[in-house]
This record gives structure tokens, C-alpha cells and sequence, in this order.
């Protein structure tokens, strides 16, 4: 469970990261004091989002995942469920696929909460 909380982190760190890399051609005002915009292609803003998104489940995740060792309950089935949809909404998000996108999202609400059905 250890290592699926460590590449859960990972993810999301690639994914706040991805907007910076995808971005590239503004870097001076990446690397200013952003007051003001900048014109960004649509992959970036898909991206921003899809990291934006993760933030939001991610704690869930977290405590969920810590209470399964804490309570010494078998959640790595679904954990890793939850994490390869995540790693799939995140493409689908990126390239723009949206019913996949969806179902994949659903695909990991249904994950954390049977994880927290589990610790009952």
C-alpha cells in the first residue's frame, strides 16, 4: 500500500507539473511574477485541469489508503484500481476524450468509496 500512495503522489506531481512543461514557449512569464495572461493552447488548460482535479480526490485517497494500514484492512485490489483510473483520466483528460474521461472519474469515486466501505 506503501508504494501506491508514493506513485499516487507521484502522479500528482507529474500532473501539476505537466502545464509548465506544456507551456514552455511562455516560460519567461512562467518563471516571472505572472501578473497578467498569457495565451495558452487548449492541451495546457486540459492539463491545469486535470491537475486541479486530482487535488481534489487525492486527500480522500490519502487518508483512506493510511487508514487501510493503520486498521490492517485489504485494500490494495482497490487502491490500485484507483490509481490506474487516475493515471487514465489523466490522459483521457489531456487528449480531450470525453465519455472515457467520465467513466474513468466514476471508476475512482466508486474505488475510494468501496475502500471506505471496507474500513466499516
Amino acid at each position: 500500500m506503501i508504494t501506491l500512495i508514493l506513485l499516487a503522489l507521484l502522479l500528482t506531481f507529474i500532473q501539476l507539473m505537466t502545464p509548465a512543461v506544456l507551456n514552455v514557449k511562455n516560460l519567461e512569464f512562467l518563471i516571472s511574477n505572472r501578473e497578467g495572461s498569457v495565451d495558452e493552447a487548449p492541451v495546457v488548460g486540459r492539463a491545469r485541469r486535470a491537475g486541479s482535479n486530482i487535488l481534489e480526490s487525492l486527500p480522500a485517497f490519502l487518508a483512506l489508503a493510511i487508514l487501510s494500514i493503520v486498521l490492517e484492512v485489504e485494500n490494495f485490489n482497490l487502491a490500485m484500481f484507483w490509481l490506474g483510473s487516475r493515471v487514465l483520466y489523466y490522459f483521457t483528460y489531456i487528449f480531450g476524450i470525453l465519455y472515457l474521461r467520465t467513466i474513468l472519474w466514476i471508476v475512482s469515486i466508486v474505488c475510494l468509496f468501496s475502500m471506505a466501505v471496507a474500513l466499516l
